[in-house]
């Protein structure tokens, strides 16, 4: 049986569905993990068999590909939400793990490029913790 997972972006004109098993889950500390997000790292999960399609919004998608690497970003034009894209000339599915709807049991398996970590980002488990906003 296959999984389907869907997902969308923050104002909902660009809607996806993933159709099979999602492989790994990583978070990535690299410098242009840190620069897409605006964050501490990436969660993106990872796919070599699952299969991406575009439900609506296909024409609000955008890629940015950082010029001489395989670092690329697809997300809405229109609200800059982070999107699935579709890699190393198809073999490769890269679903940001926040772009998703539906429920997944997978879990991170790793942090990756941690060396390259921020130097703020450390003993996070510290840190106090809101329910809701601070007051």
């Amino acid at each position: 049986m296959t999984s389907t997972t869907v997902g969308s972006c923050l104002c909902g004109d660009v809607r996806f569905e993933i159709s099979g098993e999602l492989e790994n889950f990583f978070l990535c500390h690299c410098k242009r993990c840190r620069k897409d997000t605006g964050s501490a790292h990436s969660a993106n999960l990872f796919s070599s068999t699952a299969r991406l399609s575009w439900i609506s919004g296909l024409e609000s998608v955008q890629t940015y590909k950082v010029p001489g690497t395989r670092h690329e970003k697809s997300f809405c034009n229109k609200c800059g939400s982070a999107l699935p894209s579709v890699q190393l000339e198809g073999a490769l599915v890269v679903v940001p793990a926040g772009s998703l709807d539906s429920a997944i049991e997978i879990r991170p398996s790793a942090h990756i490029c941690f060396a390259s970590r921020a130097e703020w980002d450390a003993r996070f488990e510290d840190i106090q913790k809101f329910n809701g906003l601070p007051s």
